[in-house]
């Protein structure tokens, strides 16, 4: 790898990171020993790149700071159309236009061989929709509520047709392609509940918001559900669950 390019690719390190990146940690990734890095970080620092930090402890990059445009690999642009193609196909309404429009902005601004690239890449389409499939009227809702940290109090009607009204806090979402999952904790129940999209009949957002701790309590409701290896992880229709709610069987 060009020195040029381990910095770029330094910085996309610690820009993506949550915490303290260490000097080896950087070294393990790029495939260099810890003293490259220790230089590398010096001349990144010297050019005015905002990267904080110490030998030792690790670093990380402030909020804010802006790279240029940079190109991209094979492997990345194949990431980036999928992954648009699969939410062109498989996310609502508002998300799909969405997904088209940084497309879009991506195809603008590439030069012509990458261009050539991205429409090869256009190839690899996800499977689509099962016919009949319904994601609901209310994902807009949900995803803002899951941006804003905001409680939603939602009607719920299950399999059978029975009614419920809920207050939850919508943690995230699973999209695939036969239906959307809603991850959530119910303060009805005091515990984490999953909720099929297109069953929620009404949806309000609530004043109160909540803390999902920075992506902690989300992250709990997956590995509940994936020490109990409930269905709905299971992007396949036989493993659809059909009750009102999901939970795993664990101790209130």
């Amino acid at each position: 790898m060009r020195r040029a390019d381990r910095l770029l690719q330094i910085i996309q390190i610690l820009r993506r990171a949550n915490a303290p990146v260490t000097a080896s940690e950087l070294a393990g990734e790029l495939e260099v020993v810890p003293r490259t890095i220790y230089r590398d970080i010096v001349t990144l620092q010297a050019s005015r790149v905002p990267i904080e930090g110490e030998v030792g402890l690790g670093y990380v990059l402030r909020t804010g700071y802006d790279l240029p445009p940079l190109m991209f690999n094979s492997g990345e642009i194949d990431a980036i159309v999928l992954g648009l193609a699969m939410v062109m196909e498989r996310g609502d309404a508002d998300l799909a236009r969405g997904a088209e429009d940084a497309l879009a902005k991506v195809q603008a601004v590439v030069p012509p061989d990458v261009l050539h690239q991205i429409r090869i890449a256009k190839l690899l389409v996800p499977h689509p929709l099962e016919d009949g499939v319904s994601f609901g009227d209310h994902i807009p809702q949900i995803r803002a509520a899951i941006r804003e940290g905001r409680k939603l109090r939602i009607d719920y009607q299950d399999a059978k047709g029975s009614p419920t009204t809920r207050t939850i806090w919508p943690l995230g979402l699973y999209l695939f392609s036969h239906v959307t999952m809603i991850g959530a904790w119910c303060e009805v129940r005091g515990d984490y509940r999953a909720f099929r999209a297109e069953r929620v009949k009404g949806c309000r957002p609530l004043d109160d918001h909540f803390n999902g701790r920075n992506g902690a309590m989300m992250a709990e409701f997956v590995a509940r559900f994936q020490s109990q290896q409930t269905p709905v992880l299971q992007p396949f229709p036989s493993g659809c669950p059909s009750d009102s709610e999901t939970t795993p069987n664990l101790p209130n």
